[in-house]
């Protein structure tokens, strides 16, 4: 008698390893052209808050960093809670992940202060932690309250970000990136309950 569970389960490992890192390696890539080739110049296509024109950095900015410390930075969050996220399913994470660059993008783009550009996937990542955060809130389930104490142990001081404490930080992007990964908590526990 084969054992069937252990073989999907390296597959889908295989896979979340597949997705993150080629996000990742992606970045880095994108961060090594632009400093590079264009010297930076390719973090004009960020978010310009209440230009018209800004308004395709909403795409732009979460792949966009103004050098590699800032890229670090945001690298390995980005992995771990990536993973936490797609841990249940990986369609999950890709939902999450456009809910919160749309909900950050439009909120910095709205609130952001003018005359400034806005990059950085750090947006993500706090959409990433508010999902996570208040998962367990909506689900009322063990093991994604299990989960959100977690992540709250391990990232919980990520929080302050969403305060404008530190200068020339988006705290915008985080604090609308949180929000984002909140209604996205919300409305994926709505459908896994409607699909249960």
């Amino acid at each position: 008698m084969s054992n069937r569970t252990e073989p999907s389960l390296t597959q889908e490992l295989k896979s979340h390893i597949l997705i993150l890192g080629g996000i990742v390696a992606f970045l880095w890539m994108i961060e090594i052209i632009d400093f590079f080739v264009f010297r930076g110049g390719l973090n004009r296509l960020g978010i310009h808050p209440r230009h018209i024109q800004g308004l395709q950095g909403i795409f732009f900015a979460p792949f966009l960093h103004g050098n590699f410390n800032h890229l670090a930075a945001n690298t390995l969050p980005l992995i771990i809670l990536g993973w936490f996220v797609m841990l249940r399913d990986v369609k999950d994470f890709f939902i999450v992940t456009f809910i919160t660059i749309i909900v950050s993008g439009f909120g910095v783009w709205l609130f952001g202060s003018p005359n400034t550009i806005h990059i950085g996937a750090s947006g993500v990542v706090f959409g990433y932690l508010g999902f996570l955060l208040l998962r367990g809130f909506f689900e009322r389930s063990f093991l994604s309250i299990v989960l959100s104490l977690l992540v709250g142990w391990l990232y919980g001081g990520l929080l302050w970000g969403v305060l404008p404490l530190q200068y020339g930080i988006s705290w915008q992007g985080h604090l609308f990136g949180f929000i984002g990964g909140v209604f996205a908590a919300q409305i994926l526990a709505k459908s896994h309950r409607t699909t249960a």
